[in-house]
This record gives C-alpha cells, structure tokens and sequence, in this order.
C-alpha cells in the first residue's frame, strides 16, 4: 500500500478527531466540527467523498439515537407522564395512540366555485 503524504495524512487525523467529538456531543455536526477547527462544508464533502467516514458517521448517528431511546425509557420507568404520552405517540399508533385532526367543510361546492373564490 502506498504510503499516505503529509496532507493526507493531517486529513486522516482530523476525520479522526471530528469523529471522536461527534461521539462526545452525540452526533452534533456543527459543535464537532467547531471544536476540531473546520467547517460544516468540509465535513459534508468528506461524508460525500468518503464512503468508510460516512459509515462511522452513520454509526455514531444510530448510537445517539439508542442512547436518546435509552434515556426516554429510564423517564417512562420513572414516571414522566410526557414521555409516556411521546413514546406512545411514536410507537402505538396502530393501537390509537395518534391525534387526529378534523376538518369540518362549512362551503358547499355543489355545482362549482363559489363566486367569492373566482378571479
């Protein structure tokens, strides 16, 4: 394998830093990338061009997300009614568990547009 140059190599260490502070403040782009010294953009083009960064990347995204589910159950076991109401709202909407907007028609469209709503 070919040995990598001084850029190359100052790029690894920084993909590997951004994705040490992307573990740390749970998949936040913007504070990782404010706290190892690049740009948003930067980052994007390496998610972009980088399939192997992206996939770590993905992973510390799903791992946010299992520790965000981890500390809504821990509120739900302790009682938090609203994280109860939350999760049932995600989760059980087959069950009923969903709001339902109605809509009332109060104009009668029979025969066409109502003259106030023409041109």
């Amino acid at each position: 394998m070919a040995k990598l140059t001084k850029v190359q190599e100052d790029m690894k260490k920084k993909k590997e830093h951004v994705l040490k502070a992307l573990e740390k403040n749970l998949g936040n782009v913007s504070s990782a990338c404010s706290q190892v010294g690049i740009g948003r953009t930067c980052f994007y083009e390496w998610v972009k061009k980088d399939p192997v960064f992206a996939e770590k990347w993905h992973d510390i995204e799903e791992m946010s997300i299992d520790y965000a589910e981890t500390s809504l159950k821990k509120q739900i076991k302790n009682g938090n009614t609203s994280a109860t109401i939350f999760y049932l709202k995600c989760k059980a909407k087959k069950r009923g568990y969903i709001e339902k907007t109605e809509v009332e028609n109060t104009h009668n469209f029979v025969g066409g547009i109502p003259e106030e709503y023409e041109d």
